[in-house]
């Protein structure tokens, strides 16, 4: 079946990075376009960054662009979110997703930016 997880969340202050990883498995990762979403508290779900099968293009959020990267090895199944100069209202559970029919959501993994 279809998992994704992701990892490397955790409590960092403010301008600190943060480096998140989420790994799939169960369908053919390497013809698969992927993006990372957020979270926060009372907020809707709204898209960070999204990155081609390849790799070769990438979209970002205005509120990250310049600050955060989105990355994939596909010969591990993995796709990252370098997170630079974080700020506290980057704090929310981020999540990965498989975005092309059928859809999936890894479980997330909390980032919380705070001194």
């Amino acid at each position: 079946q279809v998992q994704l997880v992701e990892s490397g969340g955790g409590l960092v202050q403010p301008g600190e990075s943060l480096t998140l990883s989420c790994t799939a498995s169960g369908f053919f990762f390497s013809i698969q376009p992927m993006a990372w979403y957020r979270q926060a508290p009372g907020r809707e779900r709204e898209l960070v960054a999204q990155i081609t099968s390849n790799g070769g293009s990438t979209n970002y959020a205005d509120s990250v662009k310049g600050r955060f990267t989105i990355s994939r090895d596909n010969a591990k199944s993995t796709v990252y979110l370098q997170m630079n100069s974080l700020k506290p209202e980057d704090t929310a559970v981020y999540y990965c997703k498989k975005t092309s029919f059928p859809t999936y959501w890894g479980q997330g993994t909390q980032v919380t930016v705070s001194s």
